[in-house]
């Protein structure tokens, strides 16, 4: 099995952090600068699928549907799939409450801080570990595709990875999100999976773990 893994295209929260005190976070959309990087990925995508038959999975959110659909892409198995979307971050009409709620996640940490009325990494962490298992499961059936492609977010798809590779926690902190509309491809080769290139680190894991 392969799996890429793209994070959206640019959209409006992603320029405009107020955006969120005025729309909901699900219903963001694309900035233009997101359309055409989505439209400039699809070629790209398809490459990399090339004649196989191709099974999808999207985050139900706006903008991860809008990248999806811009990408052109034809899909044997298409799933609007809820454990693939972003973390849920409560109410974030003020625009106050939002700036501390970030520099309090950013001190106590992504993975474990969960957010008033919202998530933490860590219940991210568990909603894609059943995703991930659930796909496990379809492996051996010969009509799922075997290329998989996930349309999701920053966060998530840094988790996704952390659950398929046993990163420690330390190290997924340490990581960046890859950037708008970039995509990584880990595939399964004999029982092991493989990451086609490391996510950018801002800082060293400070229990010493690398990415494999």
């Amino acid at each position: 099995m392969r799996i890429i893994l793209l994070r959206h295209a640019e959209s409006l929260g992603n320029v405009d952090e107020l955006a969120y005190t005025r729309i909901p976070d699900h219903s963001l959309p694309l900035t233009d600068l997101g359309r055409e990087q989505a439209r400039r990925a699809g070629p790209a995508i398809a490459e990399l699928v090339g004649e196989e038959p191709l099974a999808v999975y999207v985050s139900p959110y706006v903008r991860t549907r809008e990248t999806l659909r811009l990408l052109e892409l034809p899909a044997e198995r298409l799933v609007h799939e809820p454990r693939l979307r972003e973390q849920d971050w409560g109410n974030l009409q003020e625009a106050d409450e939002q700036a501390v709620q970030k520099r309090l996640r950013h001190e106590f940490g992504h993975f474990f801080y969960r957010l008033p009325f919202g998530e933490s990494g860590a219940d991210v962490d568990d909603r894609v570990a059943a995703f991930l298992g659930e796909l496990e499961s379809r492996r051996p059936d010969p009509l799922h595709p075997r290329t998989v492609l996930v349309v999701s977010h920053g966060l998530t798809i840094r988790l996704l990875c952390r659950r398929l590779f046993g990163w420690s926690i330390e190290l997924f902190e340490s990581l960046s999100n890859p950037a708008t509309c970039e995509y990584r491809v880990v595939e399964l080769v004999d029982g092991r999976w493989k990451l086609d290139r490391p996510f950018q680190q801002w800082r060293d894991s400070p229990d010493g773990a690398v990415q494999q």
